[in-house]
């Protein structure tokens, strides 16, 4: 017994959406000609085609120069409040599952290569990792996740600071999500959390978590848990002289490649644990379901907008832009195209990918300016 209750989807409605949920959440000033509708359709314009502001004002006709845009983008001096902003947009437009029972929440960083030498405007913002694409130096965003099938949304982001520690970035993205009241099954991290006062802290919250041990020494360390041909659990003292210990879980699990990528042999996977409900062979499976936030990065890389302006905070609101633009598309996908089987819901998302979505944002703001067909020497 099926409840069909096929609805339509226009491309217009797509742009209406996202444009009232930025006008409902990020307010800005505009004058003149500039109107605050105007910023918005050149910026969704610009995100869809992965093309920078400049580009997109040069291509649609009777619109704002990129310079008009970027004055009135740059009145938005205070990050802070752009964050509490664009946090609550991301939540404005959710499915109605995710407001339901528990999930697997995931808390990674998104790095973005910074080139050259930073302002003292830019410098708290610059983060610094591993090499990567030719730079040790990025501009670091910690996002929140929603790990569901077919429902992968992003909750909250923050703008890492040179001074933020990994327990205030938990702890402010936990805070962002609160007043959703969803609960928290369990807590997937990356091993960039492994550490003393992370551990320490999540276990003092009692979140339950999961997350790769570094393995660090020749013999001892980390690397010591490393033995045998089985699988199994133990506990561990980790040790920092700045930040005292911790002693936590550990789970050991060992697999063999069988020519996998041509190799064989066992291979060990370590994980810190705390009150995870799961059989010790499945803790592998399921931290690999955190990948899937990878998959949400190369989306959100589909409808970011180009852009060589360093300013931080303009830089904050394009990143943010692409995962609200992912939000919506999945708001959209469960509004207008499910269907009630028994009691869960079936999207149909081949029906509307993000490619068409991002089709429909542009074709709607072309037709709605036109587009430039020709240049005049003056």
């Amino acid at each position: 017994m099926s409840t069909t209750n096929f609805s339509v989807l226009t491309d217009s409605q797509t742009v209406e959406e996202v444009v009232n949920c930025l006008t409902e959440h990020i307010p800005i000033k505009t004058q003149g000609e500039c109107e605050q509708e105007n910023i918005f359709e050149i910026l969704i314009r610009a995100a869809a085609q992965k093309d920078s502001i400049e580009n997109t004002s040069k291509v649609l006709k009777n619109v704002p120069t990129s310079k008009n845009i970027y004055y009135h983008l740059g009145k938005y001096s205070d990050l802070n409040s752009l964050e509490s902003d664009l946090n609550a947009a991301l939540q404005s437009r959710l499915p109605e599952g995710i407001k339901k029972g528990r999930h697997k929440i995931a808390i990674d960083f998104n790095l973005i290569p910074y080139y050259g030498q930073p302002s003292p405007s830019e410098l708290p913002y610059i983060y610094r990792s591993q090499a990567k694409s030719g730079t040790c130096s990025f501009y670091a965003y910690a996002t929140l996740y929603v790990i569901k099938k077919n429902q992968r949304v992003t909750l909250a982001i923050k703008a890492v600071r040179q001074q933020d520690t990994l327990v205030a970035i938990i702890t402010y993205l936990l805070a962002i999500i609160e007043p959703l009241t969803l609960k928290i099954e369990r807590l997937l991290l990356d091993r960039e959390f492994f550490c003393v006062p992370v551990i320490r802290w999540l276990q003092a919250l009692d979140i339950p978590f999961e997350m790769p041990a570094i393995i660090r020494g020749k013999h001892g360390g980390t690397r010591q848990l490393i033995r045998g041909r089985r699988s199994y659990k133990t506990t561990y003292t980790l040790n920092s002289d700045k930040h005292g210990s911790v002693t936590f879980q550990v789970w050991i699990v060992c697999t063999y490649k069988k020519g996998k990528r041509r190799a064989h042999g066992r291979e060990f996977f370590v994980y810190a644990v705390h009150k995870v409900k799961l059989s010790l062979h499945s803790i592998h499976d399921d931290y690999r379901l955190r990948f899937g936030i990878e998959s949400s990065y190369r989306m959100k890389n589909q409808c970011r907008i180009k852009t060589t302006v360093k300013n931080p905070t303009i830089r904050f609101i394009f990143v943010a832009l692409a995962f609200l633009i992912i939000n919506i598309w999945i708001y959209l996908l469960w509004r207008y195209l499910s269907t009630l089987r028994r009691t869960s819901k079936k999207a149909f998302s081949h029906l509307f990918t993000l490619k068409q979505m991002l089709e429909f944002l542009r074709q709607t703001i072309d037709c709605n300016y036109g587009l430039v067909r020709e240049v005049h020497l003056t």
